[in-house]
């Protein structure tokens, strides 16, 4: 029996909004015939429904047959689809180029050539307009077919003008699949491996992207061809940790967009994931000032354009602003103050549940732990972190899977649960071992904690400065800096030295703008 996870009619209904159940409802209420009424009937049943059951389904609609169900449900699904597309053909620019296309193909099948190649036209300077290369190849293949097969008496060298855009746009579309391949592949890097852990990942990411990415004139780039370029190298430094080079290929993705406005609005989930990444940028090289101006930026547009939000984009638009308001508690130090939005953010995720993906539910989780933790309130830290530790997510993100253990660990030592640590120690230490990617950091906190969990508060505080001033040596190495991005654990070390709380060691290196590894 399919299940609520699996059944995509059961998911779609659960994702409609008020309004597109209402434009769904009115659509059938029209005809009423009788398999009107079984649509509604099923439509309603599910949307009613908490978990999906079939059983229930049958109990509830007797005049569904068992044997019926499956072509029912195939039906309302594909109606449930067409309604959507009606509704948000306004919404959507491209949604309505394509009818373009469907109204030309249905001209041009009736033998209206001249008025089929008039709508190709229309759509075709939209589509370019628009950066839309593939439905502008799709346009000018049409009218090619169209006078390759027909006497249409159109301007002269046309045949001429429209090969010369042919080859172009194939051009064009050639250089935006090879750059969007290695788009994604390098994201795909990054998911799997985290920042570069050594000098071995550092060369193989760098032989990886050089090999891949290909020598293009910038100048003559199209708008996508710039982007996939932007995120590509965007990604390549990110994983080196390189985020001053970062930071430059983030704000080049944002203007490029400033630089064609339209496309802001025609590719919103894009351009929000640009600001998303400069802030990232910002984050990373501690500069708050452009910071705070780059989060206004993204709450404006967030603010000014929501109305007009697809559900998808309402779930970047929601992962992306709060990834970036908690980023801000963390480079004030106001962990506390960052606790208040802690209800608010479980009720989104909950709410976005069926359309988020488990590595953001991930970071989540781990960067709502850092704001326990960086407060004082390890028992909240260990409740969040033994989410993460018993997600079932195989190799995504093992970094912080790793970096949820150690924090774990240190949780717990807080809480003087000493035997607990001594216990959770070896499991760690085999998890990372396991994953490879136990760096000089960790190995020295481990030895640390295995070593010192029962000293006497005089020899600890020795211990804590020999501990802090090895992980300071340690730091200069630029592949063992990623530890410190993960978790603040010179700020933890400074708080224990001073018996002060870490987040009043953060806040003022903050306020007294010192640097932080």
């Amino acid at each position: 029996m399919p299940n609520s996870q699996s059944d995509a009619l059961f998911i779609l209904i659960k994702t409609l909004t008020k309004a597109e159940k209402r434009n769904f409802q009115l659509a059938f209420n029209k005809n009423n015939t009788k398999e009107d009424v079984l649509f509604i009937q099923l439509f309603t049943t599910l949307d009613k429904m908490k978990e999906y059951d079939e059983e229930q389904i049958l109990k509830k609609i007797t005049d569904i047959k068992k044997q019926q169900l499956s072509n029912v449900k195939a039906h309302l699904y594909k109606h449930l689809l067409s309604s959507l597309r009606q509704l948000y053909k306004q919404k959507d620019p491209l949604i309505d180029l394509r009818e373009q296309l469907d109204h030309a193909r249905v001209l041009y099948n009736k033998g209206l050539y001249n008025q089929s190649l008039k709508i190709l036209a229309k759509a075709k300077t939209m589509a370019l307009g628009q950066e839309e290369v593939m439905l502008g190849y799709e346009i000018v293949e049409f009218e090619k077919l169209i006078e390759s097969r027909h006497i249409t008496r159109s301007l002269e060298n046309r045949a001429e003008a429209l090969s010369a855009e042919s080859r172009q746009i194939e051009q064009q579309l050639a250089n935006i699949s090879r750059l969007s391949t290695l788009s994604l592949r390098m994201y795909g890097l990054y998911l799997k491996l985290g920042h570069a852990r050594n000098e071995r990942d550092g060369e193989m990411v760098k032989s990886f992207f050089e090999s891949q990415l290909p020598a293009f004139q910038h100048a003559q780039m199209s708008f996508y061809e710039k982007v996939y370029m932007f995120q590509a190298s965007s990604w390549y430094y990110y994983i080196l940790q390189d985020f001053v080079m970062y930071y430059r290929y983030t704000q080049k993705w944002v203007d490029l967009f400033k630089q064609y406005p339209a496309l802001q609005q025609t590719d919103m989930d894009l351009y929000i994931k640009a600001q998303h990444n400069l802030l990232t940028a910002h984050f990373y090289t501690s500069n708050f000032e452009k910071f705070k101006t780059a989060l206004l930026e993204l709450e404006g547009f967030i603010r000014d354009n929501q109305e007009n939000f697809h559900e998808n984009t309402r779930t970047s638009a929601f992962v992306y602003l709060y990834t970036a308001k908690i980023n801000r508690y963390f480079l004030e130090g106001t962990f506390s103050e960052g606790l208040a939005m802690v209800p608010e953010l479980e009720t989104e995720i909950s709410r976005h549940t069926l359309k988020i993906d488990q590595h953001r539910v991930l970071v989540f989780y781990y960067k709502i732990a850092c704001l326990y933790f960086g407060s004082g309130d390890n028992n909240k830290a260990i409740i969040y972190l033994n989410k993460i530790i018993n997600l079932k997510i195989g190799n995504l993100r093992a970094d912080i899977q790793c970096f949820a253990r150690i924090l774990h660990l240190i949780a717990h030592y807080e809480l003087e649960n000493y035997s607990l640590v001594e216990y959770l120690i070896k499991s760690v230490y085999h998890f990372i071992s396991k994953h490879k990617d136990l760096g000089l950091v960790m190995e020295e906190i481990m030895k640390f904690l295995r070593k010192y969990i029962y000293a006497n508060p005089k020899a600890l505080r020795n211990a804590f400065i020999d501990l802090k001033d090895r992980l300071v040596q340690i730091s200069q190495d630029p592949y063992e800096r990623r530890s410190f991005l993960y978790l603040d654990i010179i700020s933890w070390l400074e708080s224990k030295i001073e018996a002060i709380p870490v987040q009043e060691v953060i806040h003022r290196k903050f306020v007294n703008k010192e640097k932080r590894i």
